[in-house]
């Protein structure tokens, strides 16, 4: 358990660095979401690493860095970027669904839910159909 939730909490690392690239990237309306996928991150982040630490679990720290899959040099690439970081976010709070309970669990949920939906909002901003995809976290 302890392992799937590390890699969740570092998972929400990259997100949030991630995010900032995106935000840097878009203007208006997607600028303003960009922003609030980035605090949601965040928020989970902040709470991960409570519970871990109150758990006696020493929480990863974020990175100094992380290396983009892809240069992001405009919108298009933003949008794409924001929408793969909410799969693989979504699909390692799937893969800690199986080793979780109680609480854990259900945040787990709540978190590969939040992924999902997220992950829809930027498909239809790029233009991406089906915005929907079933069984969102999987591999």
């Amino acid at each position: 358990m302890r392992e799937e939730l590390a890699e969740a909490l570092a998972a929400e690392h990259a997100a949030i660095f991630a995010y900032g690239v995106i935000g840097a990237r878009l203007d208006g309306d997607e600028a303003d979401a960009a922003l609030a996928a980035e605090e949601a991150h965040r928020s989970r982040r902040d709470a991960l690493r409570q519970r871990l630490t109150e758990r006696g679990v020493e929480a990863p720290v974020a990175a100094a860095g992380y290396e983009l899959p892809f240069e992001v040099t405009g919108a298009g690439e933003a949008r794409r970027l924001a929408v793969l970081v909410e799969e693989r976010v979504g699909a390692v709070w799937r893969a800690a669904l199986p080793a979780v309970n109680g609480q854990d669990r259900a945040e787990a949920l709540d978190a590969l839910v939040a992924a999902a939906i997220e992950a829809t909002g930027w498909r239809r901003a790029a233009g991406v159909d089906p915005a929907t995809i079933p069984f969102p976290g999987r591999p």
